[in-house]
């Protein structure tokens, strides 16, 4: 399948993106109300059938936070990132995909330890490399610690 044809097919299911073709891969914007129906249908979908998920990260706008969400179809050859924005920046939050995809799982207790988005009904949602006693999140814009180097 095309990126244009990946496109089109993504946008008859889901009216409601919109899309970021600038990149490498075609990118596909998403409503936080929407996204477990999209993340739902990508991975079940026989035409689509994003069958892995190989990156989940988190990018501090400052304003808000963007969940990321790299998608790959073994079985089509077509990838597809899923990009959603997270307007509350004091308690982020989105719905777990890790009974979606398995890797997800450490992924998304990465971004919960390090830019503090609680992911709804993850089965384990604790932090994964920093201490239990650890005060704020390293990798938001806002993070101020005695030992970093001020530029």
């Amino acid at each position: 399948m095309t990126t244009e044809e990946l496109k089109l097919s993504v946008a008859t299911l889901f009216p409601a993106a919109t899309f970021d073709e600038t990149g490498e891969f075609l990118n596909v914007m998403v409503n936080l109300p929407e996204f477990r129906n999209v993340m739902k249908t990508l991975r079940h979908n026989s035409e689509l059938s994003f069958d892995s998920l190989f990156c989940l990260t988190c990018i501090d706008w400052k304003t808000h936070l963007m969940m990321v969400y790299h998608m790959i179809s073994k079985q089509h050859r077509h990838v597809l990132v899923i990009k959603v924005k997270l307007d509350n920046t004091v308690k982020p939050e989105i719905e777990t995909v890790c009974d979606i995809w398995k890797t997800a799982n450490f992924h998304e207790r990465e971004v919960f330890d390090l830019f503090g988005v609680n992911f709804k009904n993850h089965p384990d949602m604790r932090r994964i490399m920093l201490d239990d006693n650890w005060d704020g999140f390293p990798l938001r814009k806002n993070y101020v610690d005695e030992n970093m180097i001020s530029l």
